[in-house]
């Protein structure tokens, strides 16, 4: 008999390819219109996910209940993510990029990474309680490099492609690839230093000095010159053998694509071995591997690399939202909430921005104030700080005094788990929604502005109506106005004007301008960059693609007044009402026929004898030249007053 087979594995799979597949659905909406990056909503799915709320994925049931074994887990996943991504972003820039811009990206990665480096550390160092300044030194280190994971939402898409000038984004990516294999200096640095000195050296012989010769041979010669060197022979190799199985029709199009994946796969694994930095080497190894700008052109229009890209960031942000020690913001020995928020405030202003802006002027690519500002502030802390988080924690269990962890690595090691993933939520929270909240402030006091003058222009236009009728003389005004009624019910049902309600015109259109306003912001967001956000010829913009051929949403060409964009509106589309004049917004640029011509035509006719209307689809009755109205069409119904109305944009 079949029996349900609810076991972990069935659960993980349903769960991770269900939100893809629901993700994919609304992706571009989502990413493309309202800018929210793919890894702050996979964060929010993780949590939904996890033991914090369904419980659906259950990541120490995967560990056999070992917070160890579970640690081991996301370092290793997380190294996987970011060899990949790096060899990616190496496979991105163009060719010999590192050797020609070596000016610009030595000082963000030597000066700059001091500065966010000590930075970062004094505001750890004053926020958080029973530390000193060397525990603060080893968070600092942990999340002075920039991720390359969450830099690929701010670098790619629509808003980049309109908001940052390619050489901005190439520099971006450099950057982010670079130092994140260049924070093992700075984390060991701290990290020997508290080994051979913290706690008078217990357990351990060779003082300061041991550390300091630890950290030059070990952590720079071997970790870094010489993953720095594997890399670069690997990448090198590499390129020669493709070039020489592609010349000889040796290699098929789907090996040829998935190459420098596999070759990130192949680095992680011979430099783990070797115990060398693998994410410094995967990212030399893709500039390598492109320098002479073979690959990346061959590969630009390929979309494999992205695709892969995409998975590995929705499922490490999904493993992070359900690994993430949320309770422990809240319940800790080692910092109040009430310090750790503005510690996380504190550090996304002023760890990257100072910097940015002192140094912006002797970096080419930064051309401006406002580029300096949003690099400056773009500087995302996410899958390489909880890297280096667990590389820190594996090496302080190593610091034991007989047979258990000594007590200032293990206090470290729990101040280290909190601060740091606090400060990565925060990062993936601010930058996940910094570009809607800025195009929310952009668009929505324009869209206020809008929705209330709208609607104070027909409250009055309402009035004036009302003023004008004169009761002494024949009602026309009034019965073609209760006519106009029965046909536009629609709005009639909308609109409440300060005559039937009896209010004034201030009071009759505040609730219908804070419903307006919540219809368009949505709107508002969607609309690309330079173009008409309203049908108001007040709001005037010009379409950056083809200004003389943009049809707008309300009609209008930019062909046809100049290529300005600038739009055609006959008249005010609230305003069409019985009697009243409607001025149209282009009469200076026409004659005054043409002028007359575009303004609505009202006939009232009293048919002396037969008075019958034709029931036509157009409406239209014409007179002759006796008065008599003449039906057109079908059949003729009785009536006592008929009019025609005839717009100069309707046929």
């Amino acid at each position: 008999m079949p029996t349900l087979a609810v076991v972990n594995f069935n659960i993980v799979c349903a769960c991770l390819g269900g939100f893809i597949t629901l993700f994919g659905l609304v992706s571009y909406l989502l990413k493309e219109r309202y800018y929210l990056s793919e890894a702050l909503i996979s964060t929010i799915a993780g949590v939904i996910l996890s033991p914090h709320a369904t419980n659906f994925v259950r990541p120490l049931q995967y560990a056999h209940g070992n917070e160890v074994d579970l640690e081991t887990i996301t370092f290793y996943f997380t190294r996987l993510v970011l060899g990949v991504q790096l060899v990616l972003a190496g496979v991105q820039l163009p060719s010999k990029y590192l050797w020609k811009q070596w000016r610009s990206l030595s000082l963000l990665l030597g000066p700059g990474m001091c500065v966010m480096w000590l930075i970062t550390s004094l505001l750890v160092w004053a926020l958080v309680p029973n530390i000193n300044f060397l525990f603060a030194l080893a968070i600092g280190a942990s999340v002075t490099p920039t991720d390359p994971v969450l830099s690929n939402s701010i670098v790619k898409g629509k808003f980049a492609d309109k908001n940052i000038p390619p050489p901005l984004q190439k520099i971006v990516i450099a950057e982010s690839g670079a130092n994140d294999g260049l924070g093992y200096p700075f984390l060991f640095f701290a990290l020997y230093l508290i080994k051979y000195t913290g706690d008078h050296g217990l357990g351990v012989e060779g003082g300061a000095g041991k550390a300091m010769a630890m950290w030059f041979y070990e952590t720079w010669v071997y970790v870094i010159i010489m993953s720095i060197a594997y890399g670069a022979l690997v990448g090198w190799l590499a390129k020669e053998l493709l070039h020489w199985a592609e010349d000889r029709k040796y290699v098929d199009r789907e090996s040829f694509l998935v190459f420098a994946i596999t070759l990130a796969l192949f680095i992680i694994g011979t430099a783990g071995m070797l115990g060398s930095d693998d994410v410094l080497a995967c990212f030399i190894a893709g500039n390598a591997f492109t320098w002479d700008d073979w690959f990346r052109l061959e590969t630009m229009d390929d979309s494999l690399q992205p695709t892969i890209d995409m998975l590995l960031n929705v499922s490490v942000f999904i493993w992070f939202g359900a690994v993430c020690p949320w309770r422990a913001f809240v319940l800790n020995n080692v910092i109040p909430i009430y310090r750790l928020i503005p510690l996380g405030i504190l550090v996304l202003l002023l760890r990257r921005l100072p910097m940015v802006l002192a140094f912006h002027k002797k970096i080419p690519q930064i051309e401006e104030w406002k580029h300096a500002a949003f690099v400056g502030f773009f500087g995302p802390i996410g899958v390489s700080a909880i890297f280096y988080l667990y590389v820190s924690r594996e090496f302080l269990r190593e610091i034991e005094v007989d047979g258990q962890e000594r007590e200032d690595a293990a206090h470290l090691s729990e101040v280290m788990n909190v601060v740091i993933w606090f400060l990565v939520v925060c990062s993936i929270t601010v930058h996940g929604l910094s570009i809607p909240l800025a195009k929310l402030g952009l668009y929505l006091p324009r869209t206020i502005s809008t929705a209330i003058s709208s609607e104070r222009v027909s409250a009055s236009q309402s009035m004036a109506r009302s003023a004008d009728e004169d009761p002494n003389g024949p009602d026309l005004g009034q019965m073609a106005l209760n006519e106009e009624r029965s046909v536009m019910r629609y709005f009639r049902r909308r609109r409440t004007t300060a005559r039937s309600t009896g209010q004034s015109s201030g009071a009759s259109w505040l609730p219908r301008s804070i419903l307006s306003v919540g219809r368009r912001i949505p709107t508002d967001l969607s609309q690309p960059e330079g173009r008409v956000v309203h049908d108001n010829p007040d709001v005037r913009g010009t379409d950056v693609e083809n200004p003389r051929t943009y049809q707008g949403s309300n009609g209008f060409s930019g062909e046809e007044h100049g290529g300005g964009g600038r739009p055609k509106i006959s008249a005010p589309r609230d305003a069409r009402l019985i009697g009243n004049n409607i001025n149209n917004p282009f009469i200076d640029g026409k004659s005054r026929r043409s002028a007359e011509s575009d303004r609505p035509r009202v006939n009232v006719l009293s048919p002396p004898q037969s008075p019958t209307i034709a029931k036509s689809a157009g409406g239209v009755v014409d007179a002759d030249a006796s008065g008599t109205a003449t039906p057109v069409g079908g059949s003729a119904v009785s009536m006592g007053w008929q009019r025609s109305i005839r717009f100069g944009d309707q046929q």
